[in-house]
């Protein structure tokens, strides 16, 4: 598939538009990976949503952006995309990284965001996978980050329970990622923005749960119990924080919910979005 691009402040940004009749949502992946992470929901429901991926800058095909090397800063080119695509109120669905800045987005235009979806969030608390931890530091980091078969195989073993949650689609699209010149370096400077040695900086996950205690829209706090990069408990938090929010716990699944239970949640997906609108709409 040859997905379009958008130019945002001079650079090339890769996204994929289901065109579906029903509302806009814009799907975020994690670090490191790429629109096709979202592939099972584009299958299931790209027809009765307008379902919307992006690679994030300096993610998959996009090119990388300095002014989006920060959730904030990501976020403001994820409206800057939405914005090219004529697209106003919009319910926002991200992982891991991309549920942070999904975060991010709601709180800089909650009139657009129609509802929120976090799923195995980043950013909620300061315990990280401790790989992560350990790629902050200078050599060590780019000596584990090295492009290569096994630099695939750890990213597998990291985001699923079981390996063949990953698709051929998906696997292909990590293997193109980690080998992708300046990937690594990228990826690096990304996760050390966020995380030290300790684990998530305190400043940035601070902030997101003042975020979490001033949201208006509906939101949903999706994790799986089995995640390894990020622990439960920062769910549960997050739960707590927002009111009114929901939280779904999913068993047998790891850091990345679409891929590993996608009928479960689709159908999470179809209920919040579909029969949500539908119940909302004057007769």
């Amino acid at each position: 598939m040859n997905d379009p691009f958008v130019q945002i402040d001079g650079a090339r940004i890769r996204y994929r538009d289901s065109g579906g009749s029903g509302p806009a949502v814009l799907m975020t992946h994690g670090i490191g990976e790429s629109l096709e992470f979202w592939h099972r929901q584009f299958d299931a429901l790209g027809q009765s949503l307008r379902l919307i991926a992006w690679d994030m800058p300096g993610h998959g095909l996009s090119d990388e952006l300095a002014s989006a090397m920060s959730l904030d800063g990501q976020a403001r080119v994820a409206w800057q995309l939405l914005d090219q695509l004529g697209v106003d109120q919009v319910h926002l669905v991200g992982n891991s990284l991309g549920a942070a800045m999904s975060l991010r987005m709601a709180d800089q235009m909650p009139a657009r965001a129609a509802s929120l979806v976090l799923c195995n969030s980043a950013s909620l608390g300061a315990e990280v996978f401790g790989a992560f931890k350990l790629m902050t530091l200078p050599w060590l980091g780019e000596l584990m980050n090295r492009p290569g078969p096994m630099a695939v195989a750890q990213q597998i073993k990291a985001i699923v329970l079981r390996p063949d949650a990953i698709t051929p689609q998906v696997r292909t699209a990590i293997e193109r990622n980690v080998h992708r010149p300046g990937a690594s370096a990228h990826f690096l400077k990304l996760l050390r923005g966020m995380t030290t040695l300790s684990g998530q900086r305190r400043e940035v996950w601070a902030r997101s749960h003042q975020i979490l205690g001033n949201l208006s829209m509906p939101t949903r706090i999706v994790h799986g119990e089995q995640d390894v990069v990020l622990p439960i408990a920062h769910a549960i938090a997050a739960h707590s924080l927002c009111s009114g929010s929901e939280l779904v716990r999913l068993q047998e699944c790891g850091h990345t919910p679409q891929l590993e239970q996608p009928a479960v949640f689709n159908a999470l997906l179809q209920k919040w979005f579909l029969q949500g609108a539908a119940l909302a709409t004057p007769i």
